[in-house]
């Protein structure tokens, strides 16, 4: 009885550990950051990358222009949106930027780590997000009127 007993405690323990440890292997990835600069260089440069603009709704909505190229995606559609055209057909290599107008780029880390857990491998958060890009006069263009 007492060596069932220890062997059921060892079990549990293994599994809280286990479930523990993969619960938490999301939020310990790490995602790479981009400056307004560095960016600013491969738009200008027309190097081949995505920008994708995770601004709330309404953040998106009040704005008339986003940094040029860029797509717009809700992050809690972003994983579901994968399965379509056009993000169905880039290549899980391809420089992905992704950026908000959260005071600490959360929106943006969130879209990151979804496009992550999803194969993409050259994905970066914009630092400053869209009011960095502002400040710094990014090149942007009108947004579509809706």
């Amino acid at each position: 009885m007492k060596s069932s007993s220890i062997r059921l405690l060892t079990l549990l323990l293994i599994n809280i550990l286990t479930v523990g440890t993969l619960a938490g292997a999301v939020d310990e990835k790490k995602v790479d950051l981009i400056t307004v600069d560095e960016l600013k260089t491969k738009v200008s440069a027309n190097e081949t990358l995505l920008i994708l603009d995770v601004r709330s709704s309404e953040s998106y909505a009040n704005s008339r222009t986003k940094i040029k190229g860029a797509l717009h995606f809700q992050v809690r559609k972003l994983k579901f949106r994968l399965r379509f055209p056009p993000l169905k057909d880039v290549p899980k290599n391809q420089a992905v930027v992704t950026y908000c107008a959260c005071p600490s780029e959360e929106a943006a880390i969130q879209a990151a780590l979804v496009l992550i857990e999803n194969g993409f491998t050259n994905v970066k958060a914009l630092k400053g997000g869209w009011v960095g890009w502002q400040k710094a006069n990014g090149p942007v263009e009108p947004r579509a009127m809706n």
